[in-house]
């Protein structure tokens, strides 16, 4: 029933009662130059200065344009233009804010130059996002800072315009908020609905719209009291206080008073437990929503929390409370600034340009299409070192930006030190900060990913974060109900495998299924950084789709060279060679890269044959046969061959290395063919000296063991080949320098260990040397097989941090691109052999090939790792 309430007693309430209007006069009325008109005051020093530095990087990023096309570039433009025609038809993928159809509407796109045409529209659109985020306005934030009054005219408003543009922006079914992206009704656009329906009554304007705006809340009053969905933050103190703020303008609401009395006892509980908590992260909260508690609140210790823009936390609304309450020059320069830039209305958060951008930059490396941005964010992330140097507010002052930017930059070869986040190396004084408090699982999720990328052995303080924010993260996935279930499924993957343990191809796949807008999350009121959501996933769609139809076809290629060779013939062989595409498809995964794949797969079907022949396939005398015939090489005659299987895997080898060394040599101009016979070589002789070791029963030292079985694991003749193929000039003073060297043997180092912890039972009963069973072996029985295993994985993650560390170090003898292979090396080797010995597996690691080569894009589908 329809009801006015009378003001109860004992309920502060905001210091701007509505002012009364005698009987036949007018309602206050917006002056038409006070409506139309933008502030062009300026900010106070210490804001002017923190915005002109927005300023200042938005025209140092706007210099970045798309006229640095690489020669890689107009490669795959060349590739996408053969095969549009025999693209596949994609299916749908879900996403919160559109169509589940969106990625179906990619595959019907017209053949040739009309896709092509497209997919610039869509890069020229993620563009522009990139480097000049647009915000969505905020109902609920334009609402509060449209109750702001003139200063020495508290009949008027301070901002007309965002008064103006609440009467123009009222949804068909009487309520305000994201309506134009998402039409369900929730705790959001609740919130936003009755804070428009009290700016409108502050000035007595929008008699119509302040009518359908009630009727809007009577009937989805019920959603308030609704504890299981989900709410934007401090939903039960800020609705019950704007509901208060109602009662007392006299609005009537179609609603009992049992349920109004209903909310506002929630926000008395929610007092209660405040006052209990005495910590400083509490103290923050409060200020946070300081516009549903007005009166309660002391405003002086409110001012603590004031930025120096002006602003209490970047945020609209907040400012705006406190400026209505305690008047300050700053708050206010503050909220003319923001209203002038945003035309008549203001987003929920400004500035946020460094959390908008490395949200986009985060999410374009996550589906895979950020090598088309890489201009662009080169020029960002420089830009963001910059403020991380000054320590800019935006950073330093939000948790999640603060972790992100330490992640981003430092794997992007930025040096910067992790005491920098000393201020939530503990979770105490995590819980002191707003995030904290809020147990915000984003920031929550950002420290982690973050404490993972250590470089150093004593960096004690990401050790410190990386074990509080992982225990915090592993409850929540039994304890946060409401939460989403993207976030839940993202907690869960990152918990269940760190970043060097995966396939790039394969994170993108998952990624685009699971697509979910960068940076978006639900603060005072639903906060969308990012406007093209829809030409993200497109891109990233039509990217992989066109990726895999390359890849189906280089994967027939190389069946058929495996059968014109005989390989398949050789019983004692394991047959891997999806395995081995897998791993070099999800890595060095841009259509332009095909040659570089087809060396990689090709010598690392080698590699395992050979492997095997030396393992089990071969005898002693047809060991000597093979190292012999690649030591003449082309000095070979047809009857050096001792046996069938010998001559197979030589001709092999020949024939595939001749073929690769010329087109190297041709890539490089320059003859790198003695080089990659070399590589091979060395590899076939460490593999014998193990062969006379097995044979001999030969215990050798750790030392000997290392010596020969980082070559023996066969990085060699896989990796260094490779170099010559990703399209840089690999020259031959780079190639003996010690960093290569270095880089070589540290991922040689982590592949052969990783390969002994998990293939220790196996190799045990075929007899073979193992590092694991010679350090039980060697330490004369004070040492155990788990102790062994401990001690090695210990080796392998000071290899892997020093690898990591090398890869990312900037200037260099080795050229970047070329550390970076040795990098993803690595996390091939952790993919394969982390947790068990998923490439001698037969089945083990079948659904990670289907998902990059064979399967389309699927909503909803989890790929099973």
């Amino acid at each position: 029933m329809s009801a006015r309430f009378s003001r109860p007693t004992g309920r502060s309430s905001f210091p701007m009662s509505n002012p009364k209007v005698a009987a036949g006069a007018s309602p206050v009325v917006l002056p038409a130059h006070r409506r139309r008109q933008r502030s062009r005051d300026t900010l106070p020093a210490a804001a002017t200065e923190s915005l002109s530095l927005q300023r200042s990087r938005a025209n140092q990023l706007r210099l970045v344009t798309s006229a640095h096309a690489s020669a890689g570039a107009c490669r795959r433009l060349e590739l996408f233009s053969r095969v549009c025609r025999r693209r596949p038809r994609l299916t749908g993928v879900r996403t919160r804010t559109m169509s589940s159809n969106c990625l179906a509407n990619v595959g019907r796109l017209a053949p040739g130059e009309n896709a092509i045409l497209q997919n610039m529209e869509w890069k020229a659109r993620i563009r522009k996002q990139l480097l000049q985020p647009e915000l969505l306005p905020s109902s609920y934030d334009t609402a509060w800072v449209a109750m702001v009054p003139l200063p020495g005219s508290p009949q008027v408003p301070c901002f007309p315009q965002c008064v103006e543009w609440i009467l123009q922006n009222q949804q068909g079914n009487g309520s305000w908020g994201l309506g134009q992206i998402d039409s369900s009704v929730n705790k959001d656009v609740l919130s936003s609905t009755l804070a428009c329906v009290l700016a409108l009554k502050r000035w007595n304007v929008g008699p119509e719209h302040i009518i359908r705006g009630l009727r809007f809340i009577g009937r989805n009053f019920s959603l308030a009291m609704d504890e299981q969905t989900p709410a934007p933050v401090g939903f039960n103190t800020t609705f019950a206080g704007m509901l208060s703020l109602a009662i007392e303008m006299d609005l009537e609401f179609p609603v009992r008073q049992t349920d109004v009395d209903g909310i506002l006892h929630l926000r008395d509980m929610e007092l209660e437990r405040l006052y209990e908590d005495k910590s400083y992260g509490r103290e923050a909260y409060m200020a946070y929503v300081a516009e549903g508690l007005g009166n309660l609140l002391n405003w002086n210790e409110v001012m603590k929390f004031q930025r120096k823009n002006g602003s209490f936390f970047n945020s609209p609304s907040s400012t705006a409370a406190a400026l209505i309450h305690n008047y300050d020059d700053k708050a206010l320069q503050y909220l003319k600034f923001t209203v002038n830039k945003f035309g008549s209305s203001v987003p929920t958060v400004y500035p946020t340009n460094i959390y908008c951008q490395l949200s986009m930059v985060d999410s374009l490396e996550k589906i895979g299409i950020s090598h088309h941005f890489s201009c662009e964010i080169k020029s960002i992330l420089d830009v963001t070192y910059s403020f991380w140097l000054q320590r800019d507010e935006q950073i330093v002052l939000d948790v999640a930006t603060c972790a992100m930017t330490f992640r981003l930059l430092r794997m992007n070869g930025y040096d910067l030190s992790s005491d920098e986040l000393s201020h939530v190396a503990e979770e105490s004084t995590f819980h002191n900060s707003l995030q904290g408090y809020l147990n915000d699982t984003k920031s929550i999720l950002e420290l982690y990913k973050a404490s993972h990328v250590s470089l150093l052995e004593n960096e004690i303080i990401l050790a410190k974060i990386g074990s509080w924010s992982g225990s915090l993260l592993t409850q929540k996935l039994f304890s946060d109900g409401g939460q989403r279930i993207s976030i839940h499924g993202e907690i869960e993957y990152a918990l269940k495998f760190p970043f060097y343990t995966t396939l790039e191809r394969l994170d993108h796949k998952r990624n685009i299924e699971h697509f979910d807008a960068p940076g978006s999350h639900m603060l005072k009121t639903e906060y969308l950084p990012c406007r093209v959501n829809q030409e993200l996933l497109s891109l990233a769609t039509e990217d992989f789709t066109f990726s895999q139809s390359i890849y189906q076809d280089e994967l027939l290629a190389l069946d058929s060279w495996v059968k014109e060779y005989k390989l398949d013939q050789l019983q004692f062989a394991r047959q891997k060679l999806t395995y081995c595409y897998l791993s070099v498809a999800a890595s060095v995964f841009p259509p332009e890269m095909s040659d570089a794949r087809i060396s990689w797969a090709k010598n690392t079907v080698l590699v395992t044959v050979i492997d095997d022949f030396f393992d089990i396939g071969g005898s002693k005398e047809e060991q000597e046969n093979l190292i012999r015939l690649v030591e003449k090489w082309h000095d070979h005659h047809k009857d050096d061959f001792c046996s069938e299987q010998v001559k197979i895997l030589f001709w092999a080898l020949y024939t595939t290395l001749n073929e690769l060394g010329s087109m190297a040599s041709t890539l490089q101009n320059r003859c790198v063919r003695n080089h990659l016979i070399e590589i091979w070589l060395q590899m076939v002789r460490c593999m014998m000296t193990e062969a006379e070791w097995q044979r001999s029963k030969c215990m050798p030292t750790m030392e000997e063991y290392m010596k020969s079985g980082y070559v023996s694991i066969g990085l060699g003749p896989t990796v260094l080949p490779t170099l010559y193929f990703l399209g840089e000039k690999l020259l031959g003073h780079v190639v003996k320098d010690e960093e290569y060297d270095e880089l070589f043997r540290l991922a040689s180092i982590c592949g052969r260990l990783l390969n002994d912890r998990q293939g220790l039972k196996r190799e045990s009963t075929d007899g073979k040397l193992n590092s694991i069973s010679l350090l039980v072996h060697h330490s004369g029985g004070s040492m155990s097989i788990e102790a062994a295993k401990e001690a090695v994985y210990k080796i392998i993650v000071t290899s892997r941090r020093d690898l990591l560390r090398l890869f990312l170090k900037e200037d260099t003898a080795v050229p970047k691109p070329f550390k970076e292979l040795f990098w993803k090396v690595c996390k091939i080797l952790h993919f394969f052999y982390l947790q068990t010995d998923g490439f001698s597996s037969p089945n083990e690691k079948v659904s990670a090939v289907n998902a990059v080569i064979h399967e389309p894009l699927k909503p909803n589908v989890l790929i099973q790792l």
